[in-house]
């Protein structure tokens, strides 16, 4: 599972290099998360979502993920408003730590280097069952959206390591059901 070009840091002068796998949560999968969770490699990433929960709720259950991510090395990023204790960055926000942003267009990739973002999340590559009917991007227009931003590129999307390893241009990937058993 080697990095598709050099190692980044997620911080200047940080230890750990940015995730090449990662794990976005949704509120579909239940406690299919913690599964997902354990089949995640070490030092692979978390995009924390739960969008629909109520504040306490989504406060409990991210402490619950964080202590897994802190068992497992994982990086965890928030998405959202709501600022959670222990965030290891952002996801589709300025904030601190580690800045991630999702991408559709080269006008949001574009965005995305404006506000600092250090990967960006390109979706979809494929048909997926997050986004029913949703025009599927592509490996190629994909990889061009990705590079309009000059950071790593993460492919999100129906995207699993067979797909992965059939891909060039892109810096790891991102998936949902791809976790799942």
């Amino acid at each position: 599972m080697r990095p598709r070009h050099p190692s980044r840091s997620i911080n200047p002068g940080a230890p750990r290099p940015l995730p090449t796998r990662w794990l976005m949560t949704d509120e579909r999968m239940g406690d299919a998360l913690w599964q997902a969770l354990r089949r995640l490699p070490r030092g692979g990433g978390v995009v924390f979502r739960h969008y629909s929960l109520p504040p306490v709720e989504r406060a409990r259950l991210f402490a619950r993920v964080r202590r897994v991510a802190l068992t497992r090395g994982l990086v965890l990023v928030r998405a959202g408003s709501m600022r959670m204790p222990g965030e290891d960055g952002v996801h589709g926000r300025v904030g601190s730590g580690l800045i991630t942003w999702p991408v559709h267009s080269v006008r949001q990739a574009r965005q995305a280097r404006i506000a600092g973002a250090q990967a960006v999340f390109v979706s979809p590559m494929f048909a997926t069952r997050s986004h029913p009917g949703a025009v599927a991007l592509g490996v190629r227009r994909a990889r061009m959206i990705g590079h309009a931003a000059g950071v790593p590129i993460i492919a999100l999307g129906g995207v699993n390591e067979t797909r992965f390893r059939a891909m060039h241009g892109f810096y790891g990937y991102a998936a949902i059901d791809g976790w799942l058993p």
